[in-house]
């Protein structure tokens, strides 16, 4: 009798935990991949303070502005616009970062573009930093948003030649931008992806050894009901078929992260007749700039100047 009820305890345990396993596998384990802020969390987190000084103009190369405007779902979103000290400026370059930073990341690259005569707006991508929004749909969404900080730049801060420059996920929004939005006039794009599921799948294989395409894929499409949006679409491969625009794609011949097929397949598929790869052979993810050093940036300096022009 006794071992009897013992099995009985043991198999509705069993269960119990199976049933609450496939729970959090479907309610829990998609916010992983979009969740930026789940508000029941943040209502016990201490809020990141900005300082006045990190706007304050320190130099007299240029100044700096603390920019603010509403998505087309009324997200407050915030960016850092650097203006040059030249009269009049080459161009005017958005700044996106990838998922581990802020706009604050861009805050020396800022300087180093108004000392050459662009200005830059540095993005909180939505749910990142000083901006608004629960959870980030890989591009859908956000290049939307990206339009809209592209009216307030021409419209109302009487900007032009708008360029964009971004890291790893912020390089797939650059992508998504230029194959969306034409006003963006050229781009550069490190260390980015073709397309969401294989990132995701990458990411899972990377962690546990095996290719779980299947379960990867439902997670992601789940993460696309949970957020909103279809992740199909979240496809910077799909968009770079449509960028004719000037194109600078740089990516680390060491990034274990995102391997560098992923620009390779990109910067293939790009229309523009004004394109260049940049392979920096011994650098992985997160360190591009460190290891390309000056010589990567003089070719960078060397493909914004050749897409300046002034305005009045």
């Amino acid at each position: 009798m006794l071992k009897n009820r013992i099995i009985k305890i043991l198999k509705r345990t069993f269960l119990i935990l199976v049933m609450v396993g496939l729970l959090i596998f479907y309610f829990i384990f998609p916010r992983f991949i979009i969740e930026r802020r789940n508000p029941i969390l943040e209502s016990f987190k201490t809020q990141n303070v900005y300082t006045d000084t990190l706007y304050k103009n320190n130099s007299a190369m240029f100044k700096r502005k603390k920019l603010k405007f509403l998505t087309y779902d009324n997200l407050e979103q915030s960016a850092l616009l650097t203006y040059t000290h030249i009269a009049k400026p080459k161009g005017t370059i958005i700044l996106l970062h990838g998922s581990s930073h802020t706009k604050m990341h861009f805050y020396d690259l800022s300087k180093f573009l108004a000392k050459n005569g662009f200005n830059s707006v540095a993005l909180d991508i939505r749910g990142f930093g000083e901006s608004e929004g629960q959870f980030f749909t890989f591009g859908v969404k956000e290049s939307k948003d990206i339009q809209k900080l592209v009216d307030v730049l021409i419209n109302e801060e009487d900007l032009s030649n708008i360029g964009i420059w971004g890291q790893s996920i912020g390089g797939a929004l650059t992508i998504q931008s230029m194959g969306s939005d034409h006003r963006i006039a050229y781009g550069i794009s490190e260390s980015t992806y073709t397309d969401l599921k294989s990132n995701i799948q990458g990411y899972f294989k990377r962690h546990t050894g095996f290719n779980l395409a299947l379960v990867s894929d439902f997670l992601v499409e789940r993460a696309g009901r949970i957020g909103d949006f279809d992740p199909n679409d979240a496809s910077p491969i799909k968009y770079s078929k449509h960028i004719t625009q000037p194109t600078l794609i740089i990516h680390g011949g060491q990034d274990e992260a995102i391997d560098i097929s992923n620009s390779e397949t990109i910067f293939s598929a790009i229309k523009s007749k004004d394109k260049e790869f940049i392979d920096v052979e011994s650098a992985g993810h997160i360190n591009l700039w460190e290891v390309g050093g000056k010589a990567l940036f003089d070719k960078i300096l060397h493909f914004l100047n050749n897409q300046a022009t002034t305005y009045n």
